[in-house]
């Protein structure tokens, strides 16, 4: 990696490897394709899965990589820039265009693939090669069956898709983008502002800020997510109840591949025995900090003695590049090659997404492409996004090119999996490097605190916002501002405490307006089900030795290919149990807690 490639512009990142632009003509002959392709997958295959299934799963990977190709240049371009209204209009042209051709010529598919009988598709797994490599694709399909409405009603609802309940979170994100937060120094995104909140060394300012915070998402801005946040709830209730869907999560649950009762023993244990936890830490910070009782402004904030060294984007990519290749040199060629050929986009500026994703799919000739985009502001909690977002990449480029189109993505409760363990190589690293250059106690507690409240973060806070999401869907009728607010305050009250007892939570009231993954129900409780599988993971590590990086990498190769028991039988663990979740907090944020009082009783 040179100095060339690391230069200001790789800031931004360089989509002319899909298209050139938006007129492109590689991008009309894909939709043109794709247009003429629908009809003639339904003129071939419509009522003919029973002799002809090896062929439709063919074609139908082949429109994916298609769809795959033309909806990744789309959004990236729109959430590069939010405002730009040529891009917007092409987006929704090309939703419409696509919800049509889908809805009249591909709704058979899955409904004709799950009715069908199961000796003929064992025969047809058994005799084509195609259809043995899709089977886990094809079982899936088969596991919707219950929950499928007739070919009519699915072609309805596919049609109309774009102006559903998805088109107002989608405007959400455009408003968002527009809100500024009355700083002390002025004016301020909400990137900026989150980040000037965590960065802050004095508790008063610190406060102000998240005053200026809360305020700004009230009033109208508040109102309109609520307003969000009912249509999405409301549709989703309206389609669960029509489809069978005996709870709300019973969508998510399934789309994840985990039984309701693995998903039920991971939320127990986060409150039985993560919770517990998370407060403790925090009494230990407020003590650290010299405060009596956190604010909710104290939550994140920097420790007196923590670095407070910025890291400049140029320095961080070797970093975290240098930390992937003290594990695994597979990984960190591929996190090199996503610098090098410009697939990150980390410059913070207006009318750009707010957070952090990455993007991966294959695409025609089995191609893959993986593209990030951050807002990095040269902190170390922006290092460990770029590791986590990095991690997501060369999960996505393994997973791509050994599975293609159909099962490259693994479900959502396992893909944290690899980008929480890049974080913890990460961090790893970098604490093995301090301990190398002398042990500085301090150093290294603020480093562990780091990780702490990232583990909690990703846990106990992520199963809070699941425990939120439960009672808003469990709210009958419409959903008011101030009625949100009291469900946020009590999913708070319930993880982090009573009011004074660790926390004071004024100024909270509005914090769930900027948290667009309420959008995607159920989406969060996989942050906690990666943290907790990685942490499972890392505690296998030594005693596996040399086996550990091959079978790791190949729980990366199978993207959506296996479950997640089948995922980790290798390492020996099984999911399943009872113990699982509590014994993965106990290993991880329980040993990690314990460490960190240590070292603050030895620098009292």
């Amino acid at each position: 990696m040179n100095d060339d490639t690391l230069s200001a512009h790789s800031l931004v990142w360089d989509l002319t490897p899909i298209y050139r632009e938006l007129d492109d003509p590689a991008f009309q002959a894909d939709l043109a394709w794709v247009e003429s392709h629908f009809p003639a997958f339904a003129a071939s295959f419509r009522g003919r899965l029973g002799e002809r299934l090896g062929d439709a799963l063919d074609a139908w990977e082949r429109i994916t990589e298609h769809l795959n190709r033309i909806y990744l240049y789309l959004h990236l371009r729109h959430a590069a820039n939010l405002e730009d209204e040529e891009v917007k209009n092409r987006l929704h042209a090309v939703n419409q265009l696509l919800d049509r051709l889908h809805g009249e010529h591909a709704t058979f598919f899955a409904i004709e693939l799950a009715a069908l009988p199961e000796e003929v598709c064992v025969r047809q797994i058994a005799i084509d090669a195609r259809c043995h490599r899709l089977r886990p694709w094809i079982e899936e399909v088969r596991r919707q069956r219950p929950f499928l409405l007739s070919t009519e009603v699915e072609a309805a609802l596919t049609r109309r898709a774009t102006f559903g309940p998805g088109s107002w979170s989608a405007y959400y994100d455009e408003v968002e983008a527009d809100l500024r937060f009355a700083l002390p120094e002025g004016s301020a995104t909400l990137e900026e502002t989150l980040h000037r909140l965590r960065v802050e060394p004095d508790p008063d300012q610190r406060f102000a800020i998240l005053v200026a915070l809360n305020q700004g998402l009230g009033g109208a801005f508040a109102r309109f997510s609520a307003q969000v946040l009912t249509m999405v709830v409301g549709g989703k209730r309206v389609e669960d109840q029509e489809r069978g869907y005996q709870h709300p999560m019973e969508y998510r649950n399934r789309s994840n591949r985990l039984p309701a009762s693995v998903v039920t023993a991971l939320h127990q244990a986060v409150e039985r025995v993560a919770a517990p936890l998370c407060q403790r830490y925090y009494r230990l910070k407020a003590r650290l900090l010299g405060l009596s009782c956190l604010r909710w402004s104290d939550r994140n904030a920097k420790l007196p003695f923590a670095d407070r060294t910025r890291i400049p984007y140029d320095e961080a990519v070797p970093l975290v590049c240098a930390a992937f290749a003290s594990f695994s040199p597979t990984l960190a060629q591929l996190a090199t090659r996503v610098v090098t050929v410009r697939a990150i986009d980390a410059q913070l500026r207006p009318a750009k997404q707010s957070g952090a994703f990455n993007y991966s799919v294959v695409v025609p000739e089995g191609q893959c492409h993986s593209y990030v985009l951050m807002n990095y502001q040269e902190s170390n909690n922006d290092v460990m996004t770029l590791a986590h977002e990095l991690g997501h990449a060369v999960h996505g480029l393994l997973a791509g090119a050994t599975q293609g189109a159909l099962l490259a993505s693994a479900p959502m409760a396992y893909a944290e999996t690899a980008s929480i363990f890049a974080e913890m190589t990460t961090f790893r690293f970098l604490r093995a490097r301090l301990s190398g250059e002398g042990g500085n106690r301090s150093a290294l507690l603020a480093l562990l605190m780091e990780r702490i409240e990232d583990f909690i973060n990703s846990v106990v806070r992520q199963i809070g916002f699941s425990a939120f999401e439960q009672e808003v869907h469990g709210h009958q009728g419409r959903l008011s501002a101030p009625e949100v607010s009291r469900i946020w305050q009590r999913s708070l009250h319930r993880y982090y405490g009573p009011e004074g007892e660790v926390f004071t939570y004024e100024a909270t009231e509005n914090l769930w307006c900027y948290i667009s993954h309420f959008h995607n129900p159920f989406y969060v409780y996989a942050y906690a089900c990666g943290e907790l599988l990685t942490q499972s993971l890392y505690a296998v590590q030594g005693k596996m030795g040399s086996d550990f990086e091959a079978r790791y990498l190949d729980l990366l190769r199978a993207g959506g290919s296996r479950d997640l028991q089948e995922l980790l039988a290798p390492f020996g663990l099984d999911p399943g149990s009872e113990s699982f979740w509590s014994e993965g907090i106990a290993v991880s944020l329980g040993a990690m807690l314990t460490e960190a009082e240590a070292l603050a009783d030895h620098m009292s």
